[in-house]
């Protein structure tokens, strides 16, 4: 207790840039060995005023830097692929695919926030850290207005990611939780790539 104590009122002490270095410097220790990443997840999407909007669930897989794949698995089956170039959505139930260029900006691709990059993350936003028991939960801000989030939270359980959230400017919001997470698990490289189905519409995004 009293070393709780000590360090509260060295934290106390030390200048709010000095903390906010020291948050961004915890977040990149705690991102920088992840090389892949799985997990289940389950989505909930809220409105301004808590109400929910949708729910979804499925599996994701992550590989640094920018390749990454989600299947929404319910309620409507979607798949999202990057090979690190490119974005591949694809809409069986529309037998739709659109392609879009990966944008690199991680104030743009969340997902991106797990390539681990300090020099990204300091640049693109301010951080703070909290701890709450085996929780640490850091809260992103984007330092500038170009961006598809006002705010983005990361959570974290015994140093494993556990919670994403996202708000926009309209106040809706954005929770992902992880399950079943492995931490550099060996995954095959043609997760990360697309083959488009025969017969499927596909649209090229060029904005």
């Amino acid at each position: 207790m009293r070393l709780i104590k000590m360090l509260s009122a060295l934290a106390l002490a030390l200048p709010l840039s000095a903390l906010a270095d020291e948050a961004a410097g915890r977040l990149t220790q705690l991102l920088e060995p992840v090389h892949t990443y799985s997990a289940s997840f389950e989505q909930q999407i809220l409105d301004g005023s808590g109400q929910r909007l949708q729910e979804a669930e499925g599996q994701m897989w992550l590989s640094r830097p920018g390749k990454f794949r989600w299947e929404v698995e319910a309620p409507y089956a979607q798949v999202v692929v990057s090979d690190g170039d490119e974005v591949y959505l694809h809409d069986p139930d529309l037998e739709q695919v659109t392609i879009q260029a990966l944008d690199t900006r991680v104030t743009h691709t969340p997902a991106l926030l797990l390539s681990g990059s300090a020099a990204d993350l300091t640049e693109a936003y301010a951080v703070s850290r909290r701890q709450q028991g085996a929780a640490e939960t850091f809260t992103l801000t984007p330092r500038t207005a170009d961006t598809l989030f006002e705010e983005l939270a990361l959570t974290f359980y015994s140093e494993r990611l556990g919670v994403l959230q996202m708000a926009d400017s309209t106040g809706q919001r954005t929770a992902i939780y992880f399950n079943d997470v492995q931490l550099n698990p060996s995954i095959p490289a043609e997760r990360f790539t697309f083959a488009i189905p025969e017969g499927t519409d596909v649209i090229r995004d060029t904005h």
